[in-house]
Parts: C-alpha cells; sequence; structure tokens
C-alpha cells in the first residue's frame, strides 16, 4: 500500500473522523423525549443520560493518550469507531434505564478514544498544515452536531416508521464506514510511537495551566450539552414540542459561521481576554432569553448560542498548542483539559436534572447551566505573544 496519503485524502478522513466524534452522541436530543416515555425516565436520569457522553470522555483522556502511544494514530481511530458503533447498534436494543446507560458508556468510550487521537493525526498526517487541518476536524465536528438534530425528526425517524431504537441505531454505519475508510487510506505510522514512554503521556493534574484551559472550556462544553438535553424537555412542558427541531438545529447550525469567522480572525483574536469574556457573557444571556421565551425567539436564542459557543469552543481548543512551549506537550495537556472539562459538564447535567425533580419544573433545570458558564469568565487565559513568541514558560513552569 501507498506509504503515503495525499492532502486531499488526509483532510477528506480528517473532516470524516471529526463527524463521527458527534453523531451518535447529539442523535439523542431529538428523540429524547420519546425515550423518557418509553423508558420511565425521571429528570435526574434524563440529566444522567445526557451526562453519560461527558464523564466518560473525561475519564478516558487520559488512557485515550495511552492507546495512542501503544498502538498508533490509526489503530486508535480505528478501535475508536468501531467500539462507538458497537455502543450505538447496543443502545437501540436497550430495554431498559440501566441498559441504555451502559451501552451509552460503551459508545462513549470509542468517542473517547478518537478525540486525542485527532491531534496527533493532525500531526502525522499534515505536519505543514497543522492550523488549517486542526480547523478542519474541528469543522467535521460541528457539522456532526448538526446533522442529527437537523435531521432525526424529519427524514430519518419517520423513515423508520417512528421507531426511535432502530432511528439511533441506523447513526452507528456512518462510523462503520469512517473506520473502513482509515483502515485502507492511512498508512502505518512511520515513527514508533510505541516506544515512548507511557508515563510522559499521563496529565499532570497539578499544573495551573491544565486548569485554566480546562475550566474555560468547561464552561462551553457543559453550556452545550445541557442545552442540547434539557431543551426539549422545556419545550414539550411549554407546549411547544413543535419548536425542538428548529431549536436544535438553529443551537448547532449557529456554530458554523462562528467556525468559519474563526478562521479568518483567529490570529488576531488569539492571545487576547476580551473574546472569552465576550463570548462568555453573549451565551449567559441566551441561555436567559431561553429559559424566559418558548417560543419563536427561542430558535433566534439558541441560534445565537450556537455561534458564541462555536467560537468560544474554536478559540478554547487552540489554547494548548498555544500556551505549550514544548509540541511534544500538546497531546497530554489536551487531555487534560478534556477531563476536568467533561468532568465539570457532567456535574452541571446532574445538577440540572435534580434541580428539575426538586422544583418540580424543568425551568429550573436552566439555573445551573447558567452558573456553569460562569467559569470561563472568571478563568479566561491572559497571555502575550511577541514578535510571534509566546512569552509563556513550558508547562512545567505552570504548576502550582
Amino acid at each position: 500500500m501507498n506509504r503515503s496519503m495525499t492532502a486531499r485524502a488526509s483532510f477528506g478522513l480528517l473532516w470524516t473522523c471529526g463527524i463521527s466524534l458527534r453523531l451518535t452522541v447529539l442523535a439523542v436530543p431529538p428523540v429524547i423525549s420519546l425515550i423518557q416515555r418509553a423508558l420511565n425516565l425521571s429528570g435526574t436520569e434524563i440529566g444522567l443520560l445526557s451526562g453519560i457522553p461527558v464523564v466518560v470522555f473525561a475519564i478516558f483522556a487520559a488512557p485515550g493518550s495511552i492507546v495512542i502511544a501503544r498502538m498508533g494514530v490509526r489503530v486508535a481511530l480505528v478501535s475508536g469507531l468501531l467500539i462507538a458503533a458497537g455502543g450505538t447498534l447496543l443502545r437501540s436494543g436497550a430495554s431498559n434505564a440501566w441498559q441504555l446507560y451502559l451501552t451509552t458508556m460503551l459508545m462513549s468510550v470509542g468517542i473517547a478514544i478518537m478525540q486525542p487521537a485527532m491531534a496527533a493525526a493532525v500531526r502525522e498526517w499534515v505536519p505543514k498544515r497543522s492550523a488549517f487541518g486542526t480547523a478542519v476536524y474541528t469543522n467535521g465536528l460541528i457539522m456532526g452536531e448538526i446533522i442529527p438534530v437537523a435531521t432525526m425528526l424529519p427524514f430519518v425517524l419517520p423513515y423508520f416508521s417512528g421507531s426511535w431504537r432502530a432511528a439511533l441505531g441506523a447513526w452507528s454505519l456512518p462510523l462503520i464506514a469512517t473506520a473502513i475508510a482509515v483502515a485502507i487510506f492511512v498508512p502505518k505510522s512511520e515513527a514508533n510511537v510505541a516506544t515512548r514512554r507511557v508515563a510522559g503521556w499521563l496529565p499532570q493534574w497539578n499544573s495551573r495551566l491544565n486548569w485554566r484551559i480546562g475550566l474555560t472550556m468547561g464552561s462551553v462544553t457543559s453550556t452545550y450539552f445541557s442545552i442540547n438535553g434539557f431543551l426539549p424537555a422545556y419545550l414539550n412542558g411549554s407546549g411547544h414540542p413543535e419548536l425542538t427541531s428548529a431549536v436544535l438545529t438553529a443551537l448547532n447550525a449557529g456554530q458554523i459561521p462562528a467556525s468559519f469567522l474563526l478562521l479568518l480572525a483567529a490570529d488576531r483574536l488569539q492571545g487576547k481576554r476580551w473574546p472569552y469574556l465576550v463570548l462568555g457573557a453573549l451565551s449567559s444571556c441566551c441561555v436567559v432569553g431561553m429559559m424566559t421565551s418558548a417560543s419563536g425567539w427561542t430558535v433566534f436564542w439558541a441560534g445565537l448560542a450556537g455561534f458564541s459557543l462555536g467560537a468560544a469552543l474554536v478559540l478554547a481548543l487552540a489554547l494548548a498548542p498555544l500556551l505549550c512551549s514544548n509540541p511534544d506537550d500538546v497531546a497530554v495537556t489536551s487531555a487534560a483539559a478534556f477531563a476536568i472539562s467533561y468532568g465539570f459538564a457532567m456535574m452541571v447535567s446532574l445538577l440540572s436534572g435534580a434541580a428539575w425533580d426538586l422544583v418540580g419544573n424543568v425551568n429550573a433545570a436552566f439555573i445551573p447551566i447558567l452558573l456553569g458558564g460562569l467559569p470561563i469568565l472568571l478563568t479566561a487565559p491572559k497571555f502575550a505573544r511577541t514578535e510571534g513568541a509566546l512569552t509563556r514558560a513550558t508547562v512545567s513552569s505552570e504548576k502550582s
């Protein structure tokens, strides 16, 4: 087999792998009300279901880096894709809440393995265009968030005669196809990554840099995942279930213009504090707007929330490469930041579900979501660049 991929093939695989990171996760919110009725789930149990992916992402962020070190990028990606696809198929056959939780965990483990592999794939496949490669797979990730919420209710669910089980299982097929493409087109790594000492891939939990990046990302991920998880129930409870598809599509589609705008303006915005503050404040205003509307305005606020969260995500994902003076530290710093951010998002999701059950009104779920957006305003990184060079020390100098 040819030992190298063309640039077009590399970017195409980065994009499709990026899509695969979110397809099966975001297929659930459009049918969450059907699942709740079929399995008789409470508000807290809905919060747990919505939070399982993020907590698994947090727990398996570091092990995902170890898989890359042991087996290489190609094997890690193929393994992650097939595990996620298998979990998705098993989830479609769940007959009770615990089976649904366990199969969702399995699906999430596969995605958790893939996430740190994407940064390594960019470095291995397109080392001379790493910035553009990161933008490509991030754009794919955003598209992977939009496609299921935009197509599930109007197209996929009717195709399967209203069966949410079959509709969920269908989303495993793109992951299997992507795994086959990666296995065929990606050559074996030239570098022997397995020789790297595994301890070097373990996150440093006493690093202030890791926590600052992680909490900044946590504000974005907690707000995004919790809105996706609780907004459909809020609209149903407010008597406007017909808005669910439009609102979720607006929330996710709003990220598209943000991602393209950041491609043009990232160099001018990165390294400044004010974009994080503005985007954090804007997303909080959107949460307030959504929890006080339940009308056509909810679509507007959801779209604006998607824009602000999408722009903040792009900036947050760029923090590790920008702040790590040693390129070899990027993967392990990213793993720690993912673990912290997803752990924070899980906590917010559980608190939102508990608030719903305690008050007896789904509107109460938005209070923890609103509070979860505060860290980006408090921990937004501030640093400077002088003539293109960072004035930061190494990651180790950021330790407590």
